[in-house]
């Protein structure tokens, strides 16, 4: 690890750690979609062998920062994930089982492409030990995947979905509303075709322009309105709970017992060790907690790694930090967390936030349960605004 400065936290530190994950960053695709703002990139040939290595040799000079942690998740993201074999995946996993204390029954979840999946790889990716595919549909109308840039169509959307299906018993597709000239009976439509394949988890995406992107920056397309768009949210939300898949956070729903371990190890402040090209992570040691992130680029993250130098930035968070840090992730839950977790997770006393918390519960943002933080409907509609309490805590 790169070296890091202490910053003490209140009360001598963290009395304990909180679970770990591992997140792995494949970051190559078929082609890069114009609304995507994450570290992926587009490629005619894939490096894997030479990616593997790195990987692998990341993870192992990452091995004194989590000596001894049992890994609780892990969760491939790109990128296109799938677009690597089952053979590659099952190296890496062969890696963490030796290098780490992965726990019986760990949740290891794959991003996957429905232009970028067949039978025989679902299959191996199955026999490699993934227990949970993350489907990128986006929607299942041709005339919507052609705006959003997409290269598989809607035939392909549906067999994706028919075989995640058949080779896992959990698994997740991703969907988008609010798309360029899309209706509210279009954004419903597609919420009914996925829910006939009946998937454990469902995330439902409003489209968002980001900046740096084609679509927020160079071409943005025509979106529908705000009025329009809360529409489509509330009728999603409204469709997916009579359907049995309760609302769990911000974008995601879920059958009981389906939700991601992994994504709500996130939304818990829980640890997580990033590998991968550009991949983030955040781990917390007795005295200070720190994210990093890895080298971006995939070719200069393979060359870092064999210089010892692919830990591009340590960043050790501060007392100021943590309140807003903790929130951000915690308040993405629809049912909140208890408010215990505030002090086991970040080391401080919860009176750090106290008029921050005073002021959400006044102005509706959070209910007032002093054993639990948890957003009300309107904390949930205007997260922005509730999070933004605590940046001043």
């Amino acid at each position: 690890m790169a070296e890091r400065s202490v910053v003490r936290l209140f009360n001598g530190g963290l009395a304990s750690q909180p679970p770990l994950s591992l997140y792995l960053h494949l970051p190559w695709c078929v082609k890069k979609c114009p609304y995507c703002d994450f570290n992926s990139h587009a490629a005619q040939t894939l490096p894997e062998a030479a990616y593997v290595d790195a990987l692998l040799a990341d993870l192992e000079r990452a091995l004194p920062d989590i000596w001894g942690r049992k890994i609780h998740t892990v969760f491939f993201g790109g990128g296109t994930p799938s677009l690597f074999s089952a053979e590659g995946i099952d190296r890496i996993l062969t890696a963490v089982r030796t290098l780490t204390p992965l726990v019986p029954g760990a949740e290891i979840t794959l991003e996957a492409n429905p232009g970028a999946v067949e039978a025989a790889k679902f299959a191996g990716f199955r026999e490699a030990g993934v227990t949970r595919v993350s489907l990128g549909i986006q929607s299942f109308d041709p005339r919507h995947l052609k705006a959003l840039g997409r290269i598989h169509d809607d035939r392909e959307a549906r067999r994706a979905a028919e075989l995640a299906a058949v080779h896992f018993d959990t698994f997740n597709l991703d969907l988008m509303y609010a798309l360029p000239g899309q209706t509210l009976a279009e954004a419903l439509a597609d919420i009914e075709t996925a829910l006939a394949f009946r998937p454990p988890h469902l995330s439902a995406y409003h489209l968002t322009l980001e900046p740096n992107t084609p679509f927020g920056h160079t071409a943005p397309p025509d979106l529908p309105d705000h009025d329009l768009a809360a529409d489509m949210q509330q009728a999603i939300e409204a469709r997916l709970a009579e359907a049995g898949l309760r609302h769990y956070e911000t974008s995601a729903h879920a059958r009981p017992g389906h939700a991601s371990r992994h994504n709500l190890n996130y939304w818990q402040f829980g640890d997580y060790l990033g590998i991968g090209a550009g991949a983030h992570g955040k781990l917390s040691f007795h005295d200070s907690i720190v994210r990093q992130m890895r080298t971006r680029h995939p070719q200069q993250y393979m060359d870092a790694v064999k210089a010892g130098t692919h830990v591009a930035e340590t960043r050790t968070l501060t007392r100021d930090d943590l309140p807003f840090e903790f929130m951000m992730n915690a308040l993405r839950l629809t049912g909140g967390v208890p408010a215990a977790l505030f002090e086991e997770r970040t080391g401080l006393p919860l009176a750090v936030c106290a008029s921050a918390l005073e002021k959400a519960r006044e102005q509706g943002l959070l209910e007032r349960d002093a054993t639990r933080f948890k957003p009300t409907l309107a904390g949930q509609r205007f997260l922005n605004d509730l999070l933004g309490l605590f940046l001043a805590a």
